[in-house]
């Protein structure tokens, strides 16, 4: 066992946690040239695969073809074979009678007659090239000329529509090199030369974990303050799209020895072992403290410069990676893709994964943590002037932020930020990049959804992104969506949304909803009371806890009406969408938020209304003609959609 003095304990800590520091960060580079040289160079372990199950292997050794391809000169139309000599002062009007020879060469026929000065043979494509023949008349270019006779009526030059023997593939010529990735093509290509199997690189077989008492496998019951086991199915779904053979172990609480034991087995059965979690350095994270006891040279780093993703822990034990990654699902994606797969490839003779990268433009600041290399998920959409990246991440624990996103960018650890209207190269997370039909930014509402629903069945492509009101404004202003979702009063002509708009943009109406006072049930502060008496309670009472929204939302300006100066405890925790503020409140981690009817409605808490807006969208006028906005537009309109809103709780213009 060797000790890193990165995992000696730290002087203090924090009581009740016995937190360690990371007392020395790599760098990425650093980081990943430490785990390399103590994996490489090494010998590529191999196995041999039928022809049927080579797909996407990696061949092992360089292939020779055994035989010529084609095996024999062949016919490459429908015709007639001869001598060109005979036909070369043939033409339209001065045909050239040919005898035919007593056989009909098809596939797969051998012939037995030669073809003679004056003859010629019948033959299909595919067909064997007599003895004798050196071209191939199409059976376009003749007419029959009695029996036992033929005219040509275009000249022939020699080699004229044959395939020589060899003139593919010639016996003992290389085929593909070791290294070569198989596709169809390829498999084609051995299938043609009669190679029935190959020698290929073992795939690298790679153990999966989890670590946490907090994790539940999916299809169970979650218990209290308990989390689905996320990390276990994408890391090994990742791992199969890189090539490797995966061995999902599951979960495990975070017990020492209990732990250790299952990683002795899982790095004796396997070339490599993947952990999520127990890396942090608190107490309860088990998994870096028994690593460095697994083998030699044990952990060559273990805090990497990375946001997200510093807690990584790489480790080499007697040759064999073994990788915690953070916990969190975005964390632990982005270390995986960025640190492990580039060695997982390696390990299976993989080539370096190629990355497609498009350039984007960045509207909008994105702030970064100066002396981190700092990855930032965003969304693409097009404008007139080229493509648009808007961040999209929802923080390290988000899901979600990987389905929504499009790519990443990737923010050098020099800066603290990255400007708005910067050129930016965008990573994209597949090769192929579908610009989206319709892109709706603003505010969000459940009720959207009921309104796409028929966009989806058509098959459009929808982009939606809650930013509020103001900033969907701001997006249309500059031309990067086709419509903003708005609900904004204007106090001064006490009207919503029509007052804001300007040049270039028009209004839209959507629906009319209510929005109030959510809080649970039974609830004296709120309970039977007035909107006005319910928030006067709640300012007065200092252990009454709000939910607000984020700025820029229509609620929230709503909410800044509603309290005026006051800033009581939980104004600062500010999700973005009426759902969150449900959640909120049902959990208890507030007493009380503002949300709209329909959310509190199916979340079973108490509601007292506020103000009935109106949710309206500002269409950007140059893009109504676009195919999907005009279906967007008559999906407002339709008496099914309609009718889904009234029934939602929602009342449509």
């Amino acid at each position: 066992m060797t000790t890193d003095p990165r995992d000696a304990p730290a002087e203090t800590a924090k009581p009740g946690l016995d937190q360690q520091q990371f007392l020395s960060i790599l760098s990425r580079e650093e980081a990943l040239l430490r785990f390399e040289a103590a994996l490489f160079p090494r010998p590529l372990p191999r196995e041999t695969v039928a022809l049927g199950d080579a797909l996407g292997r990696v061949s092992a050794t360089d292939i020779l073809s055994p035989i010529d391809v084609p095996p024999f000169d062949r016919a490459n139309v429908d015709g007639f074979a001869l001598r060109a000599a005979d036909v070369a002062a043939s033409g339209q009007g001065r045909p050239v009678r040919l005898s035919l020879n007593a056989e009909t060469l098809a596939c797969g026929v051998a012939p037995t007659l030669p073809v003679a000065p004056g003859t010629a043979t019948p033959i299909a494509t595919g067909g064997v090239v007599p003895r004798g023949a050196d071209a191939v008349v199409m059976v376009e270019h003749t007419e029959p000329a009695g029996d036992g006779g033929v005219e040509i009526r275009r000249p022939a030059a020699p080699g004229q529509f044959v395939s020589h023997a060899g003139s593919d593939m010639a016996a003992g010529e290389l085929l593909l090199r070791a290294g070569t990735v198989m596709g169809s093509r390829e498999i084609g290509m051995l299938a043609a030369s009669g190679i029935p199997e190959i020698p290929v690189t073992r795939r690298v077989r790679v153990a999966v974990l989890s670590t946490g008492d907090e994790l539940v496998q999916p299809g169970e019951p979650l218990g209290p303050a308990s989390v689905y086991d996320t990390n276990g199915a994408i890391v090994a779904a990742a791992i199969s799209e890189n090539g490797g053979d995966v061995a999902r172990l599951g979960a495990f609480p975070d017990d020492e020895a209990g732990l250790e034991a299952v990683l002795r087995t899982a790095l004796a059965d396997n070339d490599m072992v993947v952990l999520s979690g127990g890396t942090s350095k608190g107490a309860g994270d088990v998994s870096h403290r028994i690593i460095d006891r697994l083998g030699a040279p044990g952990i060559v780093a273990h805090g990497v410069a990375l946001k997200p993703g510093k807690p990584l822990c790489l480790a080499v034990c007697d040759g064999k990676p073994v990788v915690i990654l953070p916990g969190f699902p975005t964390s632990a994606m982005f270390t995986f893709h960025d640190m492990v797969v580039p060695v997982l490839r390696r390990m299976g003779g993989l080539p370096p994964r190629a990355e497609t990268q498009v350039t984007a433009h960045i509207p909008l600041r994105i702030p970064s943590e100066l002396g981190r290399t700092e990855f930032a998920m965003v969304s693409l959409v097009q404008s007139e002037d080229g493509l648009i990246a808007y961040p999209t991440g929802k923080g390290s624990g988000a899901i979600t932020s990987f389905t929504q996103a499009d790519g990443f960018l990737r923010i050098e650890a020099l800066a603290d930020h990255l400007p708005a209207g910067t050129e930016a190269s965008v990573t994209l997370f597949t090769p192929s990049l579908r610009i989206p039909d319709l892109v709706i930014i603003g505010s969000h509402c459940t009720g959207l959804d009921r309104v796409l629903a028929p966009l989806a069945h058509k098959g459009r492509a929808v982009r939606t992104l809650a930013v509020g009101s103001l900033g969907g404004l701001a997006a249309a202003k500059r031309g990067e969506c086709d419509l903003a979702p708005i609900h904004l009063f204007d106090p001064r002509t006490e009207s919503y949304n029509a007052p804001f708009l300007t040049e270039g943009l028009e209004l839209v109406p959507g629906w009319r909803r209510m929005q109030g006072i959510v809080f649970r049930d039974g609830d004296p502060r709120f309970a039977g009371r007035s909107a006005d008496d319910a928030v006067a309670a709640a300012l007065a009472d200092p252990d009454c806890l709000m939910v607000n929204r984020n700025q820029g939302a229509g609620t929230r300006i709503l909410i800044d009406r509603l309290i005026g100066t006051a800033r009581p405890d939980g104004y600062w925790n500010q999700p973005k969408s009426h759902n969150a503020v449900a959640a909120a409140v049902i959990q208890g981690r507030a007493d009380w938020g503002v949300t709209i009817a329909p959310v509190a409605k199916a979340a079973g808490l108490g509601f007292l209304p506020l103000a009935e807006e109106s949710y309206d969208f500002a269409l950007v006028t140059a893009r109504r003609d676009r195919p999907a906005v005009q279906d967007f537009l008559a999906a407002l309109k339709s008496p099914d959609v309609r009718d889904a809103l009234a029934q939602a709780g929602f009342r449509p213009a």
